[in-house]
């Protein structure tokens, strides 16, 4: 149990993780639709959302659930020639590259964001992959992951179309002891 700001007991949920299914994309996106609005999260929106979460090199997604709701999602894609996190990871283990991790403003404090992201290392990790990320520079969600412990890999600039370039931060996941390969 914890204490919110005013004083009084709450219960904390932990979130259900689970696969990501193709009925549960409209949810997806009401909930990607609210971080967008919140916390600017894609920088652009996308014409076609659901597509967008499901890009060409996605290996598999995962939904977290509270109270039977949708509130947060991840997927894990395979490493392609433009990622510039999977670039810059000089380790033994061929890259992976976790994507389209958002959390519904409301379920933030939960651990949603850290219970997703640890199931997308866990299957990058099981496939004999080390997971990668990249996140724009300016945005607060970089703190998150040095919090867990990611390593920045470097900062690289993008080019996001024909006039636009992104300054990106790029991170690799802890290395477990475990594994010799990484």
């Amino acid at each position: 149990m914890t204490t919110d700001p005013a004083g009084s007991p709450r219960v904390r949920v932990r979130p259900g993780v689970r696969p990501r299914l193709p009925a549960d994309l409209d949810g997806c996106v009401a909930v990607l639709a609210l971080v967008h609005a919140h916390s600017g999260y894609p920088v652009d929106w996308p014409d076609r959302p659901a597509t967008w979460l499901t890009p060409a090199a996605l290996l598999t997604a995962w939904v977290a659930e509270l109270d039977g709701r949708i509130v947060g999602h991840v997927g894990l894609c395979a490493a392609e020639k433009e990622d510039v996190a999977a670039g810059l990871w000089d380790g033994r283990a061929a890259p992976a590259v976790i994507s389209r991790l958002y959390v519904s403003p409301e379920a933030r404090g939960h651990g949603v964001g850290a219970a997703l992201l640890a199931r997308a290392v866990g299957a990058a990790r099981a496939r004999g992959a080390h997971p990668v990320l990249d996140v724009v520079a300016t945005d607060p969600a970089a703190s998150f992951y040095e919090r867990l412990g990611w390593r920045l890999l470097g900062t690289a600039d993008q080019r996001w179309g024909p006039t636009r370039t992104v300054s990106l931060r790029c991170y690799a996941a802890p290395s477990t002891t475990s594994r010799a390969t990484e």
